[in-house]
């Protein structure tokens, strides 16, 4: 028997969280019909729908041959094939239209996040983990039309709709002080987060292979993001745990770390708690927030110091043919995770620079920072 679930949930507010657990438990899901609330209809066991708009060494004997050797195809562990790329490119990009934008971070959150939807109609075949441009309305100083950036796209192959039609992304509003004292404004992010229904998008893309899903379906896939990196776990984690598919039913383990500022700056924070309480034996979830939380020496909880408290079991888990490690978000994170790895890697007389080096040659770690 088919049963039909209606879930509301609103956004936060200013107020904060009174309280962060150190491991979430968890709530709710979405797509975004106005700019207070997220609700959505779940229709069980089918996706979520709006109410609304090791390569192995053998020997051989060397032998003279006039003939090339056959080329040995490199089998990746990501799922790779279909894959499109550069469909379309910024002499002639997709016009889309903006369906849904609205902002998902508190009014005291430092700094605004929206998140917004665009129709596609199908045109755009994008894959989880890879992202697309947007080209901002007008032109340069130079009198020039603005030049496109790119951004990770923040839903799965299906969209926040569920009919492949769509293309979600996660943006936080630029705007920052310069040296001479004047605000300036991110050209594109304000562009978007200023976006109304209704207005048309440039769109190119979609772009990139390194951040794509593993194949295995029983894989343990780590996730660390800061801010709007987390841009691509939701659209793994949407098709994780929101979707059901013919070729695909996920019965790994899905670990996210989220770092934000502030409480009132974690995003799509009900989903995933709705998640953790779903599927808790197949989703782990942990927070950062680094002006709120401190570990037992009083530091501040950065992603890498909520990562040093589960250090050992991480590291065991890096050892596996079936662990994946994703990066996405600030760059700085980066050195902190090396440095926690680093002495891990030595008590067991590893050199972690070149152990990641491997990693990466496999597909298992894969980081897009800035």
């Amino acid at each position: 028997m088919v049963a039909a679930v209606i879930t509301s949930v609103a956004l936060p507010s200013s107020k904060s969280s009174s309280s962060l657990p150190h491991r979430s438990s968890l709530a709710s899901s979405s797509s975004f019909i106005s700019t207070d609330k997220i609700s959505f209809k779940k229709v069980l066991p089918q996706c979520w729908d709006a109410i609304s708009t090791g390569t192995r060494m053998v020997s051989i004997r060397a032998q003279v041959t006039t003939e090339a050797p056959a080329k040995v195809e490199k089998e990746t562990k990501k799922n790779e094939e279909g894959v499109v790329v550069n469909k379309f490119k910024p002499k002639n990009p997709y016009t889309g239209r903006c369906l849904l934008n609205t902002k998902i971070t508190g009014d005291d959150a430092p700094g605004e996040t929206w998140h917004m939807v665009f129709s596609t109609e199908g045109e755009v075949p994008y894959r989880e983990g890879q992202s697309i441009g947007v080209i901002p309305d007008g032109i340069d100083k130079n009198g020039k039309p603005h030049k496109l950036r790119l951004y990770s796209i923040a839903s799965s192959a299906l969209g926040d709709f569920g009919d492949s039609k769509t293309v979600s992304l996660c943006v936080k509003r630029l705007v920052y002080t310069n040296d001479k004292g004047e605000i300036v404004k991110g050209v594109c992010s304000n562009f978007l987060c200023d976006l109304k229904p209704g207005s048309e998008v440039k769109i190119t893309g979609p772009v990139g292979k390194e951040m794509l899903m593993p194949k295995d379906p029983n894989a343990t896939i780590v996730m660390l993001a800061t801010g709007t990196g987390i841009a691509p776990f939701r659209s793994f984690l949407w098709k994780m745990f929101f979707e059901k598919h013919e070729d695909y039913k996920f019965n790994g383990l899905a670990w996210l770390f989220l770092g934000v500022p502030t409480s009132s700056s974690l995003l799509y924070k009900e989903e995933f708690e709705f998640m953790k309480e779903k599927y808790p034996d197949n989703f782990r979830l942990d927070f950062a927030v680094s002006r709120e939380q401190t570990n037992e020496n009083g530091e501040k909880m950065y992603i890498q110091t909520r990562m040093a408290q589960y250090a050992e079991e991480l590291w065991e888990l890096l050892k596996k043919d079936n662990t994946f490690v994703y990066m996405c978000g600030l760059k700085g994170m980066e050195k902190g995770i090396d440095d926690i790895m680093v002495s891990l890697a030595a008590k067991d007389g590893i050199d972690w620079t070149e152990y990641k080096r491997s990693l990466k040659k496999a597909g298992q770690w894969n980081v897009e920072v800035y």
